[in-house]
């Protein structure tokens, strides 16, 4: 066989592993039973072709008849010294070829090769032969992170010029550990990015990648790079919120200073510190809503939250603002209900200084079971005569304050009155 033929041979040993070998677990040897009179393996005749995690060997073959195949040993020599275990038994004298697998890349390891018998028997071993596996091979030459992504980084990188390569191997370091993380695989040679997601806002994250061969072969670790999610947009500023209108509660704000707000969210809640609900979204042109409640004396609780174009939304983790519809008035003070003469007089106080008129409600009985309720609006003063009044009947008066907006107050409780019969002459 020429020198050429040789290393051809060796080299589809190499890539050939799964094909050539079957390795069985390392174990320590039982001490070897040396025959001297078995022919010895010639050390001079070994050959070997290395890779990053196989080492390919060559020898000629033993001629004893006694001798069935060969015994392989082996130590690693930045872990192990010279301390050497039986790593397989070839059991055919014929084979001349071996490879050596799942080593470790630039380390190096000492064989020996004893011929074997079909006994316990074996010949005196080989010298020791020193060989080094392969340095990994170099990562990918060029990587980038990119930043102010929303809750993701985009890490892109050059396709690995080895062709061995099939996949690529993405890991990642947070704030949180410094421990290396793997995130995923990525198939193919000529893939070239990888999509983060998924993560906090604000935080800077470390990434590196590492090129994977066919045979599970892994390259340097790239450079390192940093990238940091996009942050929050800004909250609005100056939220103010009303607590003297009818029926509804206004809400204006300065706007955000960042730049990428679209829009503004508006949260409302009965309560101070929980169970907000959006309740309107306006764009970021508008710094002022209505809130329109229907009812008077409401209290609610707002916030407002800006959101960026990306769909982010500043931290609602901010006291609320409290705001109120205008309350009902207070109700009139009756100060005086009687009948003079003809007439039911009736005078009052204010009662709420917001009051600028007042209905009077006039109940008249008809019967037992019957009676009727007459309202007068629009009294300015603060008194009140009925002249509208029959002798005998019973009636009873309340009376309402009212504001400009038309918010009224409770009724006063009941005044009765009756102007009683004149008496008949006999």
């Amino acid at each position: 066989m020429t020198k050429l033929m040789k290393i051809a041979s060796l080299t589809a040993l190499i890539l050939l592993v799964s094909g050539c070998t079957n390795q069985v677990n390392l174990t320590q040897p039982k001490v070897p039973k040396i025959d001297e009179s078995l022919e010895v393996v010639d050390s001079t005749s070994i050959r070997s072709i290395p890779d990053m995690n196989a080492v390919a060997f060559e020898w000629r073959k033993v001629d004893d008849p006694r001798v069935i195949g060969y015994h392989f040993y082996r130590a690693n020599m930045q872990e192990e010294g010279t301390k050497l275990k039986l790593i397989d038994t070839i059991k055919n004298k014929y084979t001349t070829h071996y490879v050596d697998v799942d080593l470790k890349p630039n380390t190096k390891y000492v064989y020996k090769i004893s011929a074997a018998t079909d006994g316990e028997q074996e010949s005196r071993t080989t010298n020791d032969y020193v060989v080094s596996t392969l340095p990994r091979f170099e990562g990918v030459s060029f990587i980038q992170a990119i930043s102010n992504l929303p809750r993701q980084i985009k890490i892109i990188w050059r396709p690995h010029s080895n062709e061995r390569v099939k996949a690529y191997k993405i890991e990642r370091t947070s704030p949180e550990s410094t421990e290396w993380e793997n995130l995923d695989t990525i198939e193919g040679r000529l893939q070239a990015e990888y999509i983060d997601e998924d993560l906090d806002d604000n935080v800077i994250y470390n990434y590196r990648v590492t090129a994977i061969t066919f045979d599970n072969i892994s390259s340097s670790a790239s450079a390192i790079v940093k990238a940091q999610t996009k942050p929050l947009p800004l909250g609005i500023l100056g939220l103010k919120v009303t607590n003297n209108l009818p029926k509804k509660i206004a809400l204006s704000w300065q706007a955000s200073d960042s730049s990428d707000v679209i829009r503004y969210n508006i949260y409302r809640s009965s309560n101070s510190d929980s169970f907000f609900r959006n309740i309107k979204a306006v764009n970021a042109q508008t710094f002022q809503v209505e809130d329109f409640i229907n009812e008077d004396g409401e209290v609610y609780f707002y916030k407002v939250s800006s959101v960026d174009k990306d769909g982010l939304e500043s931290d609602l983790n901010i006291n609320s603002t409290m705001g109120a519809t205008l309350s009902k008035l207070n109700k009139p003070i009756i100060t005086l209900a009687q009948i003079q003469g003809e007439r039911a007089i009736l005078n009052w106080q204010p009662g709420d200084n917001r009051a600028v008129s007042y209905n009077v409600f006039k109940t008249i009985k008809e019967n037992f079971f019957k009676s009727k309720t007459i309202k007068f609006e629009g009294i300015t003063n603060l008194r009140y005569e009925d002249k509208d009044i029959i002798r005998g009947v019973e009636y009873s008066y309340a009376i309402q304050s009212v504001d400009e907006f038309g918010i009224v107050s409770a009724l006063t409780n009941k005044t009765e009155l009756v102007l009683p019969k004149q008496k008949e002459l006999n």
